[in-house]
């Protein structure tokens, strides 16, 4: 996974695309598409809509490199939200007229709670992100993933109580909701 991008690169990155720097969109491109593809992906669930999806979000991005404000978060964040943006209205359009509203706001809700969790994730410092893996995939409690990741138990439920936070902001967990064997009890 890529590692946090420096607001400084970002900054230099948007000057780079207003001057009309086709290298710079090949490196943002480089540094980014997997993020958009995947995001794109997990709204649509189809390969070919999140290719176009992917390609549209670039485009943007190459006539539009102003839109971005350093002020309101990292380039990662401003190329996810204009994905999940273009996502979800692709599917709003896709599902138009097949149910009913209800059912059509459940299934935007349900792919924009899905696809930034994916964000949260992938975002996540390293050592979040392998604790939750172990607890999630591997099925390991925080004594196991202690062992797995030779570190303390209690620094083993910090991350695992750390990344469930920062999990819980994209309303995809239920507030009871906790890796195998770690429990709300000390």
């Amino acid at each position: 996974m890529p590692k946090d991008v420096p607001p400084r690169w970002d900054r230099r990155m948007q000057q780079r695309l207003a001057r009309g720097e086709a290298a710079a969109l090949g490196e943002l491109y480089d540094r980014f598409a997997s993020l958009v593809h995947s995001l794109a992906h997990r709204v649509l669930g189809d390969e070919k809509a999140a290719d176009r999806i992917t390609r549209e979000v670039f485009g943007y991005i190459w006539e539009n490199p102003d839109a971005y404000d350093p002020k309101q978060g990292s380039m990662r964040s401003w190329v996810a939200r204009i994905t999940q943006g273009q996502a979800v209205a692709r599917l709003r359009q896709a599902e138009l007229g097949r149910g009913s509203r209800e059912e059509l706001e459940r299934k935007v809700a349900s792919a924009n709670a899905a696809a930034r969790a994916d964000f949260i994730v992938t975002s996540m410092p390293a050592p979040l992100r392998a604790a939750l893996e172990l607890a999630y995939f591997k099925r390991r409690d925080y004594r196991q993933a202690a062992a797995d990741l030779q570190i303390t138990e209690d620094e083993a439920r910090r991350r695992l109580r750390l990344g469930l936070q920062l999990l819980s902001t994209a309303n995809v967990l239920p507030e009871d909701t906790a890796p195998p064997g770690y429990g709300s009890s000390r």
